[in-house]
């Protein structure tokens, strides 16, 4: 278990059933990379599974008031955390003469646009050139990389946002129009994590599994898909504010 939180680790750590270890490390930092996996092999002796599912959201900004800092520090842990962890499996499996198997967590902002959280989207879809370029690399090697793309999950990492619409306020009333029409839990995204790690998708590589209760297959402009069922103008409104009057005009 790696986390920046050191002690959020041990907590999981201590609460699984299985010997665990847990490493304070920050994953967009090549050093701390290298010594989670060194610890990882000094404890238990190689690493055959890893999966790589550090994320953050950034800030609610509309795309003209983006910072530069917000957006560096997303791409920093979810795509340069993504890759280091990558690349540290490949140099294990290598060191070890063996085959593995790598799962990322990408999202269902990996398969859609938002216009909101624009860093957030932009890192989740740099996401899947890991997994794909990962995957071709890795096959002739017997290495397979593959992804579990989640929707509405509703976990800590939008707590921060608990009050924004599109944080965690409002996560089960979104979860609502999804064809399953309902969030979904952690254990369900573990499960398909669990797969992927497993002997069971052994002919499975540089996928993105989504489980998003059906989100990312839904034609929104059919009444099946919810058209209509919102109202637009409370949408832009909030967003562009008077410029979308100016530009109606």
């Amino acid at each position: 278990m790696v986390d920046i939180n050191g002690a959020a680790a041990e907590e999981v750590a201590q609460a699984l059933p299985t010997s665990s270890i847990a490493i304070a490390a920050d994953v967009a930092v090549e050093a701390d990379v290298d010594r989670y996996m060194r610890e990882a092999v000094d404890a238990f002796g190689r690493v055959d599974l890893h999966h790589l599912n550090a994320g953050i959201f950034g800030k609610f900004a509309n795309l003209p008031d983006v910072e530069v800092d917000d957006f560096d520090r997303v791409m920093n842990v979810n795509v340069r955390g993504q890759f280091l962890g990558l690349r540290g499996a490949f140099r294990q499996f290598a060191e070890q003469h063996t085959v593995g198997n790598v799962a990322i967590t990408a999202s269902i902002a990996s398969l859609t646009g938002s216009a909101d959280l624009l860093a957030y989207h932009t890192s989740k879809h740099g996401v899947l050139g890991l997994v794909h370029g990962g995957a071709v690399y890795g096959g002739p090697l017997g290495i397979r990389v593959n992804a579990v793309a989640p929707g509405i999950v509703p976990t800590e990492l939008f707590a921060a946002a608990a009050s924004s619409s599109g944080g965690k306020n409002d996560m089960e009333r979104r979860a609502s129009t999804t064809p399953l029409r309902r969030a979904g839990t952690v254990e369900e995204i573990a499960g398909v994590v669990a797969f992927l790690l497993s002997e069971d998708s052994a002919y499975v590589t540089g996928q993105v599994i989504a489980a998003d209760g059906g989100a990312s297959i839904v034609n929104t402009v059919r009444p099946s898909g919810g058209a209509g069922a919102w109202s637009t103008d409370s949408v832009d409104s909030s967003i562009y504010g008077d410029a979308m009057q100016e530009v109606i005009k």
